[in-house]
């Protein structure tokens, strides 16, 4: 398998061992950003580097490459979470971010999907963990009577839309998410990380 280029960047110093839970937020940041730049082939080592920590620190925290991806799709689905349970916080604003997370990673739901290094049935429940997860969030807030409260629709409207997500760069994978919610009929709040 060709690895894909990726920028050479240099790493700063390592704050060492009491440097642990920043080192691991580092490298779901960077995970993110890598792997939705370059794809899920893009090398470790560039997500260690873009991290700022060694390939060591990346290791000891994520043994494989599914274990990163789960990481970041949990810290996204975290978010959510969070955005949900926000003082005054609206549906429209909620499914803003969820969309945010689905154009920033929209790599990592093929690996979710293929199961990654975990057997299929592992991989298909903590699927439907996470999607559990964000339907509680959003039920939660959803307006009554609106369009997607009966039955299964909301969940089925955000799969539908994260399997709309394509495209080379993060503009075209959001603008076809907002298209898919406008043929939905759903209004959506900016597209933006919680708290961004």
């Amino acid at each position: 398998m060709t690895q894909p280029l990726v920028p050479d960047e240099r790493r700063p110093a390592n704050g060492g061992p009491k440097a642990a839970a920043r080192n691991r937020t580092a490298l779901i940041a960077a995970a993110r950003e890598i792997y939705a730049a370059y794809g899920l082939d893009a090398p470790l080592s560039a997500i260690a580097r873009r991290a700022g920590v060694g390939q060591g620190v990346l290791y000891r925290h994520f043994p494989d490459r599914a274990a990163l991806a789960g990481a970041v799709l949990d810290e996204n689905v975290r978010q959510i979470e969070q955005a949900a349970a926000a003082r005054d916080a609206l549906f429209t604003d909620v499914l803003g971010v969820l969309t945010w997370h689905v154009t920033e990673s929209a790599a990592f739901l093929g690996l979710l999907h293929a199961g990654g290094a975990v057997g299929r049935s592992e991989a298909l429940v903590y699927a439907l963990g996470l999607s559990e997860r964000v339907e509680r969030a959003l039920r939660d807030l959803l307006p009554k009577g609106h369009r997607l409260g009966a039955g299964n629709d909301l969940m089925l409207a955000v799969a539908m839309v994260s399997g709309a997500v394509a495209g080379p760069t993060r503009e075209d994978r959001e603008r076809r998410a907002l298209d898919a919610w406008r043929l939905l009929g759903v209004e959506v709040g900016p597209v933006r990380p919680f708290g961004g």
